[in-house]
């Protein structure tokens, strides 16, 4: 008994019994997976616990997107830091970018501020999420 056939007109034989899926579909399946957890249109934190920053890291006047913690950070003046969620509040995409004193999420335009996240121009009408931050040993602790 051969599989399905895959584009070309061969079987796919890696998948015994399956007869709505090929390896293609499954590779391809994960690939979409992979690019959503990438682009950060999944909900939730990636990874839990306190996170870590040294601030020397951090510029003043910007800040720092940790993607694999879905956290922004930022220091819009001389030591004093926030952290926000990096996700935003209008359809769930993670920002990408802090310039002009703006985190920026580039999917429909929102820019928040970087002293309160507060939504600058829409189409986000939430600021983004306040984090708890605390200072250690030269470090930014974002719980």
């Amino acid at each position: 008994m051969s599989g399905p056939v895959v584009p070309g007109g061969a079987p796919d034989t890696d998948s015994p019994g399956c007869t709505a899926c090929t390896r293609r579909t499954v590779l391809a399946g994960a690939g979409l997976a992979a690019v959503a957890l990438a682009t950060g249109c999944g909900s939730g934190r990636a990874q839990q616990g306190p996170v870590r920053v040294p601030v020397t890291d951090i510029p003043v006047g910007g800040g720092l997107i940790l993607a694999a913690h879905r956290l922004v950070v930022t220091q819009p003046v001389a030591g004093t830091f926030h952290a926000f969620s990096a996700v935003c509040p209008h359809q769930g995409c993670s920002v990408s970018e802090i310039s002009d004193g703006l985190i920026q999420c580039v999917c429909h335009g929102s820019r928040f501020g970087i002293d309160d996240g507060a939504p600058l121009h829409g189409p986000a009408r939430e600021p983004l999420s306040r984090r708890t931050t605390t200072l250690a040993d030269g470090q930014l602790v974002i719980d």
